[in-house]
């Protein structure tokens, strides 16, 4: 008899309703029916052949789900090691999820969350269950912050680490695992042992809203797939020429002046984030291991801040009006140490990043007013350099003073600070010595180089918005390859290099739709490159595994640039297309701040950066890095 009626071939067992519809060898087993004309025929003329391939079919269906799963473990970031065992974990509503510590209780209730949202389920958490399926377990072992070991059985599921950060890690690769499980009262879990730990330390991202701002619900959203690449530092550029973003209660007009407008709208209304949004989001960091790092930018790109309170700015020239502070007002030593003991307060992560990078840009300005040559002929300055880091050293000491550490780009590896409390950033890529100068004074270093972690730089050559670097661009590819064979391994592995990062400059970017195309799926090579070691990578299998991460980006409504077949998502384009060549502004840009001073002037000229912004009535013009 037919569990399945041959006339209508309906039946009341979903499985089998749902194999026979999509499956015609499935569908003929139970019906004895199938639309393949060759299958049917040997199998009508000949009984023994009809017999046979029943049962080859039915061991098939019974076995196929495990030979899937087993093969198809995939993980980004790609661990360590992946040792496939036999047999399959059945994940269903009577799961339980246990631990020896209270202290996990939020990484099971994240993973109970989790869990609901990928698969419909509702799993308990119980610490007092020493019965529990899904076992987290705190244990003593030396092992790298990070670290963890997942063990998959077909009756129970082990993840041990030595810390809380490596038991969630462990949860995030288990959940990657159901990714592509469909809903349903049970969930198929391949068993298998994975053994892992992360390459670097700090495996970051930087967002500038100053450009153009996000909003709370986005920078979530980006939170949760940090989260799910196991990145761990969020940089968040929150200060420059177009905007001023964080609200600062003892200087209002900050956000009510200075938070007015954007990168290609001055006048659109203010935006800016209050202290009770930026604490949520800390909080909501917090809870996926991931640190928020805010960044105040000075003594350059100080245009937005010097709108809400001019008395303190620097001067202006023809393209950089106010860009820079006054090096010569004390007065803005101690406006600047206000902003940063607020900004302190709503940042836990022990370290403010200053900025000073690009300085020069405006920094002319100085050399035309007296109270700045008055002050450089006191203190015996001999260039506008060593005014810039006179001021660089004071601010860094208010931050040293909170006991915070000073994290900056690498211009400021010139300045004298202290190796123990400074992380240089090196972005020039086309400037090695700074990277080497930064080394050289023993400071920490996370390498985050235009090429290739600069994602506004376009993608593919055929993108026609963005920068490219001499017709260079950032492929997919180039990211995962990061860092290169140029880096030699006893840097890499000094402990002064702390990891990478990827920074994400908006000044072409206005929308959601393109800062998405933007980041994905460059952020999932990002995270391979920072935790896989370089030894097991494997390009191509990385390629595979994104695939199916193509599948969850359609699902969040992620606009995403497709390598693989470009006409799938066209280039994203916010603004009139434009293709930003810094190469050739640095080319013609000189450094005018280290011109002599003779008497009260400079003998130096400063050559104007070259504009590559477009042209319009009441538009700021700006550059970045």
């Amino acid at each position: 008899m037919n569990l399945l009626n041959i006339s209508d071939q309906q039946t009341d067992i979903p499985a089998i309703q749902n194999s026979c519809n999509s499956n015609p060898f499935v569908k003929f087993v139970f019906t004895q029916q199938t639309d393949i004309p060759g299958i049917q025929n040997s199998c009508n003329s000949n009984p023994f052949v009809k017999l046979v391939f029943i049962k080859f079919v039915l061991i098939l269906f019974l076995f196929f789900p495990f030979f899937l799963s087993a093969q198809n473990i995939s993980i980004i970031p790609l661990p360590k090691s992946i040792v496939k065992t036999n047999g399959l974990f059945q994940l269903n509503s009577n799961t339980i999820i246990g631990m020896n510590s209270n202290s996990l209780l939020p990484q099971a209730h994240y993973l109970q969350k989790e869990l609901q949202k990928t698969t419909g389920m509702f799993i308990e958490v119980d610490p007092n269950e020493v019965k529990a399926l899904i076992d987290l377990q705190l244990v003593k072992r030396d092992e790298l912050p990070g670290s963890y070991t997942l063990k998959i059985e077909p009756n129970k599921i082990i993840i041990t680490s030595s810390g809380n950060e490596g038991i969630f890690y462990g949860l995030v690769s288990l959940l990657q695992m159901l990714k592509t499980q469909p809903v349903g009262a049970i969930v198929n879990i391949p068993a298998c042992e994975i053994n892992d730990a992360p390459r670097f330390q700090w495996r970051g991202f930087m967002l500038d809203e100053s450009r153009h701002f996000f909003g709370k619900e986005k920078v979530k959203q980006l939170l949760d797939w940090m989260t799910f690449y196991k990145l761990n530092k969020f940089h968040w550029h929150l200060t420059d020429v177009d905007g001023w973003r964080i609200e600062i209660k003892k200087y209002p007009k900050l956000t009510s002046i200075g938070g007015i407008g954007n990168k290609t709208d001055s006048l659109a209304e203010a935006k800016y984030y209050t202290q009770a949004d930026i604490k949520e989001i800390v909080a909501y960091a917090a809870d996926r291991f991931i640190t928020v790092i805010p960044e105040i930018d000075m003594p350059g790109h100080a245009t937005a801040a010097n709108r809400a309170y001019p008395e303190y700015s620097g001067g202006s020239i023809n393209k950089y009006p106010n860009f820079t502070f006054d090096p010569a007002n004390e007065m803005t030593y101690q406006f600047l140490a206000d902003i940063l003991k607020e900004t302190n307060s709503l940042f836990p992560a022990g370290m403010i990043h200053l900025g000073g990078d690009e300085v020069a840009l405006g920094i002319q300005a100085w050399a035309g007013k007296p109270a700045i040559m008055d002050m450089m002929a006191k203190n015996r300055f001999t260039s506008l350099a060593d005014l810039e880091h006179y001021f660089f050293r004071r601010m860094a000491d208010t931050v040293i003073g909170m006991n915070d550490k000073i994290l900056c780009w690498d211009e400021a590896a010139e300045t004298d600070l202290p190796a123990d409390k400074t992380i240089v950033f090196w972005w020039r890529q086309n400037v090695p010595s700074q990277l080497q100068l930064a080394l050289q004074k023993k400071y920490q270093v996370v390498l985050c180089p235009r090429l290739p972690l600069y994602f506004d730089f376009v993608q593919d050559k055929s993108h026609v918005s963005g920068r490219k670097w001499v017709g260079t661009f950032n492929s997919v590819s180039s990211v995962y390859n990061f860092p290169y064979k140029e880096f030699p391994a006893d840097q890499l592995q000094s402990g002064q290099i702390l990891g990478i990062q990827a920074n994400i400059w908006t000044e072409l970017v206005g929308s959601e739709k393109r800062l998405d195309f933007m980041i994905f799926p460059r952020m999932a090579a990002l995270s391979e490159a920072a935790w896989t070691d370089s030894a097991n990578k494997d390009e191509n299998s990385f390629n595979e595994r994104l695939r199916s991460d193509f599948v969850l980006y359609d699902k969040a409504g992620i606009y995403y640039f497709n390598p693989f077949d470009l006409s799938m998502h066209p280039e994203a384009i916010d603004f009139a297309p434009k293709i930003i060549k810094p190469s050739i502004r640095e080319k013609h840009h000189k450094r005018g701040h280290k011109s002599k001073l003779n008497g009260r002037h400079t003998k130096g000229n400063h050559t104007k950066a070259k504009q590559h912004h477009p042209k319009a009535s009441g538009k700021r013009k700006t550059k970045h890095h």
